[in-house]
């Protein structure tokens, strides 16, 4: 990768915005596989402006690597003030935003936070793994209650 995108990177995390659940939000999205450790979910809620349903703002929470977690910040940024069609016209390297564009290793992460976005919006993205729209408060919780009902996840606490 390289040095110029890495430091955008840096000051993304640096500076992370719109992180954590949502709680009155109108829409939540998951894509991901807890299996493979990369799982994003968002919280979009809605808000009327000059006549058009519009996002009002736009959160997340990442299991993924710090690129991912760059990207969805970006991606909430550029949501607000956006309609669900115009959101949904968004791709993976839009929602990158002031990253530019992700090396071939990273393009992955795009996806991911577009995968969630979709879903969201009421789409489905191919690579969820997850129902639309899912009821688990926050993606710890999903994670946690897919480890208790059997699958292959296994859950294994760390005690400091």
């Amino acid at each position: 990768m390289n040095d110029d995108f890495e430091s955008r990177v840096r000051d993304a995390l640096a500076n992370p915005e719109n992180q954590g659940e949502l709680a009155d939000a109108d829409a939540v999205g998951t894509v991901g596989s807890p299996e493979c450790g990369d799982m994003m979910r968002m919280w979009l809620k809605f808000s009327e402006k000059d006549g058009k349903r519009v996002i009002d703002r736009a959160s997340f929470q990442a299991f993924g690597c710090q690129t991912a977690i760059a990207v969805a910040t970006m991606a909430t940024r550029m949501l607000k003030g956006r309609t669900a069609e115009e959101a949904a016209n968004l791709s993976a390297e839009d929602l990158g935003g002031e990253l530019g564009p992700l090396p071939p290793m990273k393009i992955h992460c795009g996806q991911l936070v577009e995968g969630a976005l979709r879903n969201a919006l009421g789409g489905t993205p191919a690579a969820t793994d997850g129902p639309p729209n899912a009821t688990a408060p926050t993606l710890a919780a999903d994670i946690r209650d897919q480890a208790a009902t059997g699958g292959k996840l296994r859950v294994v606490p760390i005690d400091e």
